[in-house]
């Protein structure tokens, strides 16, 4: 089954965000790794249950899901009958305990 990958607003927003810090310091890198990202995620339109879920004391059990991103970045995603909607791209060296309430 193939699934349509769902990018929202806020996450494209985020890495906009993830994508100008680098480009601050390097533009190739920063093109490198825009396009890696999205790369990444449309990967999700095969086997999107190959990640875990992300579970914690305020995040609803078993609905959104975890995957790594070049090191660094995390996007948290829900799948929805045949949809993958990203919700967030984290940059995991920054603190998101406002995710989690």
């Amino acid at each position: 089954m193939k699934y349509t990958v769902v990018i929202s607003d806020k996450a494209k927003l985020q890495i906009a965000e993830h994508i100008s810090f680098v480009s601050n310091i390097n533009k190739d890198s920063a093109k490198k790794l825009k396009k890696k990202i999205i790369e990444t995620l449309k990967s999700l339109s095969e086997m999107p249950r190959r990640y875990p879920y992300l579970n914690g004391e305020f995040i609803e059990k078993n609905h959104y899901r975890k995957m790594p991103l070049e090191d660094r970045y995390l996007a948290v995603y829900h799948i929805e009958d045949n949809l993958v909607r990203i919700d967030y791209v984290l940059d995991c060296r920054r603190d998101y305990g406002w995710l989690l309430k």
